[in-house]
């Protein structure tokens, strides 16, 4: 059967960004209104009845269709209560014909006309509670309420989900919505009487919209997608939905709330409830788990439909089926759902959108986001087609000949270059999607076993994260792949049993395992690591979250520097509104970078230097951004800071900035209350306690151990009079005491001050103190006695933990620190570092050029060694613990050929270093 003529597009669609003199020139439908009467005619009988009632509006409308739209929607807007149901009636059915033809036509592309239809539906909504709602006012039934809260539905909100809320409606679309009322604007004694009112508002407002009356009906109306609807009525209280979420809720649930958006009643309201579901849909670590959900989904409902099998064209269901709408649908929300938590700019409510994002972000590749943007705007379009038929809610493609004409009419084809078409579009979507879902299983484990312990691997089902069945089966799909990568490294049986370390301290694996079986290459990371370092594997199994750093995109590019970190982290915090939530995110996040560091030096990305280096950088971000925080929560109580404010110090490692894996911080606060004796909070304190007590809670924000561990330990003993001196100085009281009373020790601990954050003028004059007082206090035979008496007393409190501690013991790291700390104090110089102190000692005639060689040389050898050995373990190396590939990674460190030939170098250079010292610290320098 032909259907003739074709549905033809005008030349010029609109376009929604063109302006509104370039819109102009667009040619309007009423010059095609005779081709597409008549091609429509054919096609859609319920289309052409629709055209012939409104044969005398419709010249108008289509002269203008957006004016159309708004008059309509302006219309709407003066009705009665008691007209609203015949006007939306009335409403839909000329909305629904304009989008129609204005669709067919091609004046309006897909994302114009599921908008129009979405903004119908909203009004249709919000003005339906409303009119349910002012009669319950009306009739008394709404305590507490008067008519003044009808704007916003006293108290009541309607929810637009899926297509709905992500302004996707197609042209036959059912709305989801889920109602709630706030239960905070009522008593106790009134909340039933209130909820009761509630309840009868909204099934009124389902019946308006969803009956059919003799002008048709308006929208058919599921109100299914509330926490558990078998048992809860229609309009909840937020409270309780709320309650449900945080500990009933499902993946399904999180998918769908991707899409949610108070579209009706109180839009305030409902925009608070749904930043309340926040961390419920939008979990802080990469959610890899989520793909398997949604997989078992698509799978059920396959099942449940009958949709199984090979592609039929013929009733083919193009929302549910192979290669459909729902399919790049779930793709979209589940990698949303997956990074989401970690990056805000992945949470949009379109599909399209949600594509273009992913792919911009490099969560999905760019080639098949475009692919999948055009196959579901081509479906969209087959399924406006199919439910512009007949008015139906169908999805199904035609099951007959004469059925697929009347469709390739209306899509402007004919039946075989439709159905040709189409199959190429359902098997790609369906390709694409089944890559993603449904990762192919691991080889059969008995390849892999030869060269590993098998009583290792058979106590594996006994572990923490084995106890359930999903994890069971994730992992039984990695399993082969792991025990082949273990099989292949340089030392296998060390290998398995790091791994082992590490499986046996996971605490739960579904997470994990999925996150595994997404991103293969980390199982690559994760057997390097058990592999090289095993303490740090034991490290990865509680804090398996540091593995989403990993896979960000940019895990292995340069070093940013310090200031880019700052920003990344005030960013983080800024996303979280809870102090104690901000502290966990703080430490999240340096529990990343902190990993990324490790990972780089053990890959050797970077070297020991550098690693000290990026150290001291994550620490001085971390202190930069907790401090501003840590003042803003604690000004909520006690007032702004008086006076000027007050500056951290960052003393010995840190103010040198060469950290390695597991130093803690040495920190100084110095503040400067200019005169101002107290602070202006409600609950004020005088100026000395108040930074005493702000102090305290720097270094409780530092050290609590929280749910996410805690940033690091802190030391304040470096503070003027140590233990026994207030934990914050003032400013003038901090000069007078290193002017007149501070011992040797103290100013050689400024040589390593530096100011890591706080007020910017008070730290550029602590600066300049610090610069001037070194000038002045270096008298060498004073300094030469003390740092000689210093010398002995370390070496009798903290004695060398055998030949491979290189940070204690003669001519090792500590005690070429101290000699290059003398140096400087005795130079009146400014620099931090070993390498400038040994410079100024040559400067000021104290030592030579070979002395610096020697000390420089022993120095490097000994902070290579500790720093490779804190990220083996917290302990002095140990080549016989630390296993072949730790100990191989410390010799490729240090150049050498293997621990033998090392530890002869250090005690050959350390011994050098400690006989120069010896001569240094007896003699006077020549050139002062």
């Amino acid at each position: 059967m032909e259907f003739a003529p074709r549905i033809t597009r005008l030349p010029r669609p609109y376009d929604p960004d063109q302006g509104a003199e370039a819109r102009a020139q667009i040619p309007d439908l009423t010059g095609a209104l005779a081709d597409l009467i008549e091609g429509t005619a054919g096609c859609s009988p319920y289309l052409a009845t629709l055209i012939a009632q409104e044969a005398d509006w419709l010249p108008v409308a289509l002269h203008d269709p957006e004016g159309a739209v708004s008059d309509i929607f302006a219309d709407l807007r003066l009705q009665s209560p008691e007209h609203l149901g015949d006007a939306l009636r009335k409403a839909k059915r000329q909305v629904a014909l304009i989008t129609g033809l204005a669709d067919l036509a091609g004046v309006w592309p897909l994302e114009m006309v599921t908008q129009v239809l979405t903004d119908l539906a909203d009004l249709a909504v919000d003005l339906s509670i409303k009119a349910m709602i002012g009669a319950e006012i009306r009739r008394g039934k709404l305590p507490g309420v008067t008519p003044d809260d009808v704007d916003t539905a006293g108290g009541m909100v309607a929810l637009a989900m899926g297509k709905m809320g992500a302004g996707e409606l197609n042209y036959s679309s059912d709305i989801d919505l889920i109602c709630l009322f706030d239960e905070t604007r009522f008593s106790a004694e009134d909340y039933h009487e209130a909820r009761a009112s509630f309840v009868r508002a909204t099934r009124r407002m389902s019946a308006m919209l969803s009956d059919r009356a003799s002008g048709g009906y308006v929208f058919r109306t599921d109100l299914r997608l509330r926490p558990d609807p078998a048992v809860t009525p229609v309009c909840m209280a937020m409270a309780g939905a709320e309650a449900y979420y945080e500990s009933l809720g499902r993946t399904w649930e999180r998918a769908a709330y991707i899409k949610a958006r108070a579209c009706a009643g109180d839009l305030k309201a409902g925009e608070r409830f749904l930043e309340t579901l926040r961390p419920f849909v939008w979990r802080k670590h990469l959610d890899f788990a989520a793909i398997e959900d949604a997989h078992n989904m698509r799978l059920r409902i396959r099942e449940h439909k009958g949709l199984g099998g090979r592609l039929n064209l013929n009733g083919h269901n193009m929302k549910l089926g192979q290669g459909g709408i729902r399919e790049i649908e779930f793709f979209t929300q589940t990698r949303q759902i997956i990074a989401g938590g970690r990056d805000p700019d992945l949470r949009v409510r379109g599909t399209v959108d949600g594509l273009a994002k992913l792919a911009e972000k490099g969560w999905v590749p760019a080639e098949a986001a475009t692919l999948l943007t055009d196959h579901y705007r081509h479906h969209r379009e087959v399924e406006h087609r199919l439910q512009m038929l007949r008015d139906a809610q169908t999805h199904a493609l035609p099951t007959s000949d004469t059925e697929f004409d009347r469709l390739a009419c209306f899509m402007g084809t004919d039946a075989d270059t439709l159905k040709n078409d189409l199959r190429t579009r359902l098997n790609e979507v369906h390709s694409v999607i089944e890559q993603f879902f449904a990762p192919e299983a691991g080889e059969a484990d008995s390849a892999v076993h030869d060269d590993l312990d098998d009583d290792v691997i058979r106590r594996w089902p006994s572990y923490p994260a084995l106890r359930s069945a999903r994890a069971v089966q994730i992992f039984n799909r990695l399993k082969p792949d792991i025990l082949s990568r273990l099989a292949e490294t340089a030392h296998p049986h060390e290998a398995l049993r790091a791994f082992d370390g590490f499986l046996a301290g996971l605490p739960a694996g579904v997470q994990v395992f999925s996150l595994f079986e997404a991103n293969p290459q980390l199982i690559d990371l994760l057997v390097d690591i058990v592999g090289t370092a095993p303490a740090l594997a034991g490290y990865l199994s509680q804090n398996a979250g540091v593995f989403d750093a990993v896979i960000g995109g940019d895990f292995f590019a340069p070093w940013p520097g310090r200031d880019a970190l700052e920003r990344e982290l005030r960013d983080r915090l800024a996303t979280e509104a809870d102090y104690e939530r901000k502290l966990d995110a703080a430490r999240r996040w340096r529990k990343e970078w902190h990993f990324r560091i490790g990972v780089h030096h053990l890959r050797g990305l970077t070297d020991a230097d550098g690693a000290g280096a990026h150290y001291a950088d994550l620490a001085g971000a971390v202190i930069a951004g907790i401090w501003p925080e840590v003042i803003s929560h604690f000004a909520e109580k006690h007032g702004s800071p008086p006076g000027r404010g007050a500056v951290v110090l960052g003393m010995g490692s840190l103010g040198a900035e060469k950290l390695n894996a597991g130093s803690d911080l040495d920190l100084i606060v110095i503040y400067d209350a200019a005169g101002v004796d107290q602070s202006d909070g409600r609950r004020p304190l005088s100026a000395r306690l108040y930074y005493a007590r702000l102090t305290q809670a720097m270094i409780t924000a530092l050290t609590a151990p929280m749910a996410e561990g805690r940033l690091y330990e802190v030391d304040m003993r470096l503070r003027p009079s140590g233990n026994q001196g207030p934990v914050a100085t003032g400013w003038a009281s901090f000069q007078e005491y290193q002017r007149n009373e501070a011992w040797v020790w103290e100013h050689l601990a400024l040589t390593r001050a530096r100011v890591i954050t706080g007020d910017a003028a008070l730290a550029t004059e602590v600066e300049a103190f610090r610069v001037a007082l070194l000038a002045e206090k270096g008298d060498p035979a004073r300094v030469l006695i003390e740092v000689a008496e210093m010398r002995d007393r370390i070496a009798a409190a903290k004695r060398p933990e055998g030949p491979w501690d290189t940070k204690l013991g003669k001519g090792r790291q500590q005690e070429i620190e101290l000699l290059a700390q003398a140096a400087n104090l005795m130079a009146g110089g400014a620099g931090r570092d070993v390498a400038s102190g040994l410079a100024a000692g040559v400067a000021i005639g104290w030592l030579d050029d070979a002395d610096r060689t020697a000390l420089t040389t022993a120095y490097r050898l000994c902070w290579q060694v500790l720093q490779a050995a804190r990220l083996l373990s917290d302990k002095p190396l140990d080549p016989a613990q630390v296993g072949e590939g730790g100990a191989g990674f410390v010799i490729r460190e240090t150049g050498l050929d293997s621990p033998g030939p090392l530890l002869e170098a250090l005690e050959t250079t350390t011994g050098k270093a400690a006989a120069i010292i010896d001569s240094a610290l007896a003699r006077q320098p020549r050139g002062m």
